[in-house]
């Protein structure tokens, strides 16, 4: 979603309410591009614009492109941020994975990370900052005046290790979990930096 578009409130209110799911990892990623109508978004970074692009070019099932609201499922589909049947059945449709996380601390705060399941190639683990829940006050734009919640936002996204398959854990230390602005991180496995999600779980 971007701060500038007037189309966005709802479904930055509807990711709220998919926060509050245990089968779903929400992560809000606003974008840059609507910056050039006068108001620039506080909470957007440009990977995220960089990772819409390339969805967009690698193509999505559902409503592929570049626009928002917009919301991407696994990496796989996409379809209007906004529109919530279209959303729960695209939800419902990518929940079967051959992958899962299963995730260990100790008592030092390090994580341990076991992924089980069968790889078809090669996919990274990644470590999402996020801040679970931001207010910004829009002066400007579209939204001039109003004041918006968002839930989960990427604060910052670190590469962790290279997953082919196998079954040793993975070790994370606990001062990778140190990202200013930063209240709760989640894990992803993903194909490619723009590919298929495989697998995903928030770290408490």
């Amino acid at each position: 979603t971007s701060q500038g578009c007037s189309s966005c409130p709802p479904a930055d209110r509807l990711a709220a309410q998919l926060a509050e799911r245990d089968d779903v990892i929400v992560v809000s990623r606003p974008v840059t591009y609507w910056d050039r109508l006068g108001w620039k978004d506080t909470l957007a970074l440009p990977a995220n614009t960089d990772l819409q692009r390339a969805y967009a070019k690698r193509g999505l099932d559902g409503r592929n492109g570049v626009y928002t609201p917009q919301i991407v499922a696994n990496g796989a589909s996409g379809t209007v941020g906004s529109r919530e049947q279209a959303i729960e059945d695209m939800i419902a449709a990518e929940t079967d994975s051959a992958v899962s996380l299963r995730v260990e601390r100790d008592d030092n705060g390090e994580i341990s990370v076991a992924i089980t399941g069968d790889a078809t190639g090669s996919a990274t683990l990644s470590l999402l900052a996020l801040d679970s829940e931001a207010s910004v006050p829009i002066g400007r734009g579209e939204n001039g005046g109003r004041t918006v919640r968002y839930t989960n936002v990427l604060k910052g996204e670190r590469a962790i290790a290279d997953w082919q398959g196998d079954t040793n854990p993975i070790a994370i230390p606990a001062d990778r979990f140190r990202f200013e602005g930063a209240d709760r991180y989640a894990l992803i496995l993903r194909e490619g930096a723009s590919g298929r999600v495989l697998a995903a779980r928030y770290v408490h």
